[in-house]
């Protein structure tokens, strides 16, 4: 039962800023014993790369962010919503549930302050503390560390997109040996494009100890050693928390030299690098950037498109893309930008009343606004969106991956012989992982031709109606209004939002 003194009132309506102490190392140690609250921390300088120098820091970040983080990072399993996108609604409510569940939020007072911290930090809550069972934990832990190491590795330390490792890892000539179910491997690899690096990545969640660490980095030392001669660094992230204690990270880290990475499968000489952090800085530059951002935003395109028109609202952004563009995080507060609200507020008094949306749309884009569908993820209260060129862009993506679907043997479940269906677990698990594999060969394959028919779609997406983008005889509702109860957040071309009322309730 959960003590008596826990208060039992409603979530406080706070700003979503919190402190996450971070501590860099050079390898597994012990468990630091309550230095997140006693030893001295560095201000973050946002270095997007590695500190100079390991030891204790105190970023703040926002639940936007981890949230954000939280929908992008883990396999990708598009693949199999092909035929059914509704059920990305699923996917994305298993990737941020976790997190509302079992999270709250703590005041926190350190024996050395950082200027400019929040005094709040993440730990468990008490329905986690004294209710719930231990395969529950172990899944929130799994999530909590996936996501935590997104957040670190992206928000912190500017690394591109993160991939899943099972599907063979940034070298299509060693990715045989990356996809050798006998070796345990880390999760995930990245690109990192100011270091000029490989980057490999293995996550912990949870109670995080001595031996789990020991074992992420025999995981990264094994996929270090198929990498071999490339330029690479490992890094492991243990998030690491208790009932009561504060949400601290060890990220342990090592360099190994090498040759420089090399440019993705069947890139052109005029192709220019995707460039560090966000792929959407880069997207007007870069064709590559183009595919990875379409790819990385699936999941939510898929939930957009398959969400019923009620649902659907579009909101307006300034159609500066610049203003949004990658500082210190993977996303800009909307709250923050004052150009945004005084252009919104401009629309608002410009709107004639009982104006029809065609109208309303036509007046916001001549004040340089643009207008980016949303909706809330059903089973949340997470909203996500995107601008109609990227939306464009990656219905064009998923067209040919529909295509792929439809011509490889195999991928289809109805194409499995009816023995398969005996497998055991473990087996065909498997078969999921080769299925997986084979789609991603495939679409890399058709990387030289996608890039042309993406770069069409994005620009023609500019100048589209979003009736003939969703192909649906009615344009969503234009939300000039807005709703004082989100948190809302944007990048150049998605948009993100949370309600303050559903924040991580803080306790004492």
């Amino acid at each position: 039962m959960i003590p008596a003194h826990v208060p039992d009132g409603p979530p406080l309506t706070y700003t979503d800023s919190f402190d996450i102490p971070v501590l860099f190392r050079n390898g597994p140690a012990k468990k630091p014993r309550r230095q997140w609250r006693t030893a001295k921390h560095t201000a973050w300088a946002g270095s997007h790369g590695f500190p100079a120098a390991d030891g204790w820091y105190a970023p703040t970040t926002t639940w936007r962010e981890i949230i954000k983080a939280a929908t992008e990072v883990g396999r990708d399993v598009t693949p199999h919503l092909q035929n059914q996108p509704r059920y990305a609604h699923g996917e994305l409510v298993a990737r941020v549930s976790p997190l509302y569940a079992y999270l709250g939020a703590h005041p926190v007072e350190p024996r050395h302050p950082v200027p400019g911290a929040k005094g709040r930090r993440l730990t468990w809550n008490p329905v986690y503390a004294h209710g719930t069972e231990r395969s529950a934990k172990n899944a929130a832990g799994y999530r909590l560390g996936m996501t935590m190491t997104e957040w670190a590795c992206r928000s912190l330390l500017g690394l591109g997109q993160t991939e899943h490792l099972e599907l063979g890892g940034p070298v299509v000539a060693l990715r045989a040996t990356f996809k050798d179910p006998k070796k345990q491997l880390p999760d995930l690899w990245g690109r990192h494009e100011a270091e000029e690096l490989y980057w490999l990545i293995e996550a912990k969640g949870g109670d995080v100890g001595l031996e789990t660490l020991r074992r992420g980095w025999e995981q990264l030392a094994a996929g270090s050693k198929v990498l071999g001669s490339y330029a690479h660094r490992t890094v492991l992230v243990g998030a690491s928390v208790r009932p009561g204690d504060d949400l601290f990270l060890t990220i342990d880290h090592d360099l190994h030299p090498g040759l420089p990475p090399l440019a993705p499968a069947g890139s052109g000489t005029d192709d220019e690098p995707a460039g560090p952090g966000n792929l959407e800085d880069r997207l007007g530059e870069s064709d590559d950037a183009l595919i990875g951002a379409a790819r990385a935003q699936m999941l939510a395109y898929l939930a957009l498109r398959s969400a019923p028109a009620s649902q659907l609202r579009t909101v307006p952004v300034p159609a500066d893309r610049a203003s949004r563009r990658r500082r210190s995080a993977l996303t800009t507060p909307l709250e923050d930008d004052g150009l945004t609200f005084a252009m919104r507020a401009d629309a608002r008094g410009g709107a004639a009343p009982d104006s029809e949306q065609h109208t309303l749309r036509a007046g916001i884009r001549s004040m340089g606004l643009d207008d980016f569908l949303s909706c809330r993820i059903p089973g949340t209260e997470v909203h996500l969106g995107m601008s109609r060129k990227l939306f464009a862009a990656c219905e064009r993506l998923h067209e040919e991956d529909l295509a792929i679907a439809r011509r490889t043997p195999g991928l289809r479940a109805e194409d499995q012989p009816a023995a398969d269906l005996e497998l055991s677990d473990e087996a065909r698990e498997e078969q999921r992982l080769s299925q997986r594999r084979i789609f991603r060969e495939q679409q890399e394959e058709a990387r030289p031709r996608l890039r042309p028919l993406l770069r069409d779609a994005y620009e023609r997406g500019a100048a589209s109606n979003w009736s003939d983008l969703l192909r649906r005889p009615q344009e969503p509702q234009l939300d000039l209004e807005g709703d004082e109860g989100l948190l809302e957040a944007a990048t150049p071309e998605t948009y993100l939002a949370v309600s303050r009322y559903d924040l991580p309730p803080a306790h004492v």
